[in-house]
């Protein structure tokens, strides 16, 4: 049985076509991997429409975007949600020459990284970033995504 501080519940919700998309066992092991701790996150895939509305009201960039995190709380677990817009992660996917699964578990493991506190605003917390989701995508088998 999981304590309490390392409990994960992970809500997964299609609001899109769920063709061809990965599993909410793949979303979970991707998140979880992040995760130091518990925590509570939905990982919501949504339509581009809703991926430009959502950036634009909160980002205030009027396009649809590969993930947004929204953070509740860090400590002492990690509340939040993550929204993925497929039709972006697709086509980053192809123009970077990467595998959508690949995409996908790098996209989840950034995501999961803000939601525990971590940004890209500097340089130097950029670079730390990039090096931990490295570590994580590595431990999954997953190639370098900035490669």
């Amino acid at each position: 049985m999981q304590t309490a501080s390392r409990r994960f519940d992970l809500s997964v919700q299609y609001a899109c076509n769920k063709e061809g998309l990965p599993s909410r066992p793949q979303f979970r092991g991707w998140a979880r991997a992040a995760l130091e701790g518990g925590g509570q996150v939905t990982i919501r895939l949504v339509e581009a429409e809703e991926g430009q509305e959502l950036n634009r009201e909160y980002r205030g960039k009027d396009y649809a975007t590969n993930v947004l995190s929204f953070p509740y709380d860090t400590e002492p677990r990690v509340f939040g949600d993550l929204v993925i817009c497929p039709d972006v992660v697709a086509r980053e996917a192809a123009e970077q020459g990467k595998s959508l699964e690949a995409h996908y578990a790098h996209l989840v493991v950034h995501g999961m990284l803000h939601l525990q506190g971590w940004d890209h605003e500097e340089d130097d917390s950029a670079e730390a970033m990039e090096q931990r989701e490295r570590e994580i995508l590595a431990s999954l088998g997953y190639p370098d995504p900035y490669a």
